[in-house]
């Protein structure tokens, strides 16, 4: 089945088995092998490598133009071209099993290819693109009119970005063809992962599953209790390892007892290896031992992780031990995807003064430089407007909120944070994530309910539902 990210290979670069493997683990489905430049034989044998490759991460393997590589390489399928080979020759020395693909440009070429046989077609280029110099934009409205035609699955190609990834999904493409926005990548297995993850966006509820790494909250408005509620309530699957248990309540924490680490990484493992997880979040891990656990597992799976360093509690309990700091700063932010602190968790991070709009900008530059691919400052403790800096792919951005007037916010960092995780989960980029987080968290601070007699928790309930209620036609 053509569904997904689809992956066309650079094979000029040094190290092209690393790469593969990393965009496999990252979630590529469709693997496209060209090569131009060596010879047949080495053609056949790096393909046949390449191949197994692909189907020990259970990826299928398609070979450009070439049927008789695909043939002797045992590939799953072919992607022709309009001026190679046609479909019924193709078909007739592959036989009925493996796939062939065409590319496209119009409806009409669409219509013949898939009434001569074709089981997919690419279509392209979305976007303007420095990858081939002959190619012809054709946009996302032809998208949706092909969509509207044929009933094969639509490969979308060129020029497609992360940011560019939803709306060609939303247009009706099974699948995107990238290139260089993964294999030539920092990260391959991360940037597979981001195009990976919005194709949940078409997804039935619950769609999107967040593992939430965390202490557990007797009084349910934080950690671990305001986690699940955020993931559930915004129609995504909720999962969990618990760091510690707290007796606490909206007065405050009255004690801790933190998990061992290796019971920690059981919990992890015995989720992942089964039910498996988009995104991961963590909240309270105490202690140096249980950060250093973390931050191997993170690195292990390669989840996105939004990663809320709670180092204090509303009412003023120590939730992070000083000795597990150092553990963040060295292990923990290095494998971050967003890093969310508040302003005294900034500050602490980064060893900087954080007290103002330029001081956030520049704390969320000093934490990224530590090793966060993205960062959100939050800042709520600032006066005036509720105003949180996001540093995401080198640009700064400011969210804006009225500040509301109320002492209910208890869990509002793990909710935010909470909200993140399952929107990239169900396939929003992040920025789109962020905003929508925010959004989320403003909700359920200003319809908070009065519980107890210190510090309430936030409406996740209200929040949710008015979420809900805003994605109806």
């Amino acid at each position: 089945m053509i569904e997904g990210l689809y992956l066309i290979l650079d094979t000029d670069v040094p190290d092209l088995e690393q790469r593969l493997k990393a965009a496999l683990r990252g979630g590529t489905r469709i693997v496209q092998y060209r090569d131009k430049n060596r010879p047949p034989e080495q053609q056949r044998q790096l393909a046949m490598q390449l191949r197994r490759l692909c189907h020990e991460a259970g990826a299928l393997f398609i070979i450009n133009d070439h049927p008789q590589l695909a043939l002797e390489c045992g590939a799953d399928g072919v992607h022709l071209g309009q001026d190679d080979l046609s479909i019924n020759a193709a078909r007739q020395l592959l036989g009925p099993q493996r796939l062939i693909g065409i590319s496209t440009r119009t409806v009409e070429e669409a219509l013949k290819a898939e009434a001569l046989g074709a089981d997919y077609i690419g279509l392209g280029s979305m976007y303007p693109t420095s990858s081939k110099d002959d190619a012809v934009l054709v946009g996302v409205e032809r998208l949706r009119q092909v969509r509207k035609a044929v009933r094969i699955p639509i490969v979308a190609i060129g020029g497609i970005t992360r940011d560019r990834a939803g709306e060609l999904i939303d247009a009706g493409a099974d699948s995107l063809a990238v290139i260089s926005a993964v294999f030539h990548a920092d990260d391959p297995a991360l940037a597979a992962r981001e195009f990976a993850l919005q194709f949940n966006r078409r997804r039935p509820f619950p769609r999107g599953r967040v593992l939430s790494i965390a202490g557990s909250d007797s009084g349910g408005g934080a950690g671990i209790q305001a986690d699940l509620k955020t993931t559930t309530l915004l129609g995504g699957y909720g999962a969990c390892a618990i760091t510690a248990l707290t007796a606490q309540s909206t007065l405050g924490v009255r004690g801790i007892h933190p998990a061992p680490a290796d019971f920690i990484v059981e919990q992890i493992s015995a989720v992942l290896e089964d039910i498996g997880a988009d995104t991961l979040k963590t909240g309270m891990l105490f202690s140096p031992e249980i950060v250093t656990a973390v931050a191997d597992a993170i690195r292990q799976y390669t989840l996105p992780a939004v990663v809320d360093p709670v180092m204090v509690a509303k009412g003023g309990a120590t939730l992070l031990e000083q000795a597990a700091v150092e553990a963040v700063r060295e292990r923990l932010v290095p494998e971050t995807y967003l890093l969310t602190p508040n302003l005294p968790e900034a500050e602490t991070l980064c060893g900087l003064a954080v007290r103002n709009i330029d001081e956030m900008e520049r704390a969320a530059n000093r934490l990224h430089e530590m090793g966060a691919r993205h960062v959100l400052v939050k800042g709520g403790h600032l006066e005036g407007d509720a105003l949180d800096v996001l540093l995401a792919d080198g640009e700064i951005h400011h969210l804006r909120a009225p500040r509301i007037d109320t002492r209910n916010t208890h869990g509002t960092g793990c909710t935010y944070a909470a909200a993140i995780a399952t929107f990239l989960a169900q396939g929003l980029p992040l920025r789109e994530a962020v905003q929508a987080g925010k959004k989320f968290i403003t909700r359920a601070i200003e319809t908070t309910i009065p519980l107890g007699s210190g510090h309430g928790p936030v409406n996740h309930w209200q929040a949710a539902w008015d979420h809900h209620l805003e994605l109806r036609p």
